[in-house]
């Protein structure tokens, strides 16, 4: 290995651009050598000081390897979010209502990459939208994904710090599920997650903006991932990403779909074909258990429908 190289933790990226945090917690950018950028937040790196020792850039030299990388792929091009994640935190809210598509699509890329998936339901508080709410998500529930409630409230100025029994419950919850581990948090626009992200990082909008100019990139910064230390230990990490409104799933073989949605992966192995589609042909156990309400439910075995004719579209690359 070549003596010159440092060790890093990339902490944002844009364009051609990435921040590259030191073990002692001072940040440089630096470049990625060639003309490909594959350098994707979360990743750790070794890099090479800029000519004549320049102590403010640098190349990354190597992408050490990755634990996981969780992404999505459309027709046109791919997009990573972070990798080497411990968890993927989706927040969504009892208003505006929540697609169930939208999720889903989330939770079968996380399990492509075998993240786990905790999800949480944002606006307690708004009782009769919450329970339909919570009613909707009772079938990720029984697939035993963790689901919290959780009321997040934007902080204003000069307000008491006297939250409610039940808010102050849902935030230790949330809190001790996100302890210890990086966690990548998704929400499409509505659901809370700037207050989930200024609630335990208070200087992220600050952050933003020093990236930002650092990168010379302004505003376009805020659409780009972003890793946030959470405690002074370095033990927490919240990495904030746009981008939820669209969440293509190209890299997932339409053969596999079926595997990546644990309501209907229970029953797939079952079926008397081994190739079964699980949408025409006799003897599928998925059919049967949606027939019988044995465990898969219209609504998700519809998402799967949808979906499986999607893939069955999609450019392979």
């Amino acid at each position: 290995m070549n003596p010159g190289l440092n060790s890093g933790l990339v902490v944002t990226t844009h364009g051609r651009h990435c921040m590259v945090e030191r073990p002692d917690g001072t940040r440089l950018l630096c470049h990625p050598r060639g003309k490909k950028n594959q350098v994707v937040v979360g990743d750790q790196v070794m890099w090479l000081a800029g000519a004549q020792g320049q102590s403010d850039e640098g190349t990354i030299e190597q992408v050490l390897p990755r634990r996981n990388l969780f992404y999505r792929q459309d027709e046109i091009r791919t997009k990573s979010f972070a990798a080497n994640l411990d968890q993927v935190l989706v927040l969504i809210a009892a208003e505006p209502e929540f697609s169930a598509h939208q999720l889903s699509r989330a939770l079968v890329a996380a399990e492509a990459e075998k993240i786990p998936v905790l999800i949480a339901l944002n606006k307690r508080d708004l009782k009769e939208p919450f329970d339909r709410a919570w009613q909707r998500l009772a079938p990720y529930r029984d697939m035993n994904y963790a689901v919290l409630p959780v009321a997040l409230k934007p902080k204003e100025e000069g307000q008491s710090e006297s939250p409610s029994r039940s808010e102050a419950g849902d935030a230790e919850a949330l809190w001790g599920a996100l302890q210890g581990k990086t966690t990548l948090v998704l929400g499409p626009s509505g659901s809370g997650k700037s207050t989930l992200i200024n609630r335990w990082v208070p200087g992220a909008s600050a952050a933003t903006g020093e990236i930002s100019q650092a990168l010379n990139s302004g505003k376009h910064t805020t659409t780009s991932t972003t890793w946030y230390w959470v405690d002074e230990a370095k033990t927490t990490a919240l990495v904030d990403s746009p981008g939820f409104q669209e969440f293509g799933l190209h890299h997932i073989p339409v053969a596999r779909l079926a595997s990546l949605m644990p309501d209907l992966a229970a029953h797939a192995a079952d079926c008397r074909f081994y190739n079964c589609s699980h949408l025409h042909e006799p003897g599928c156990s998925v059919t049967a258990a949606l027939a019988a309400g044995a465990g898969v439910s219209a609504a998700r075995y519809k998402i799967y429908q949808d979906l499986h004719a999607e893939l069955s579209q999609a450019p392979r690359y």
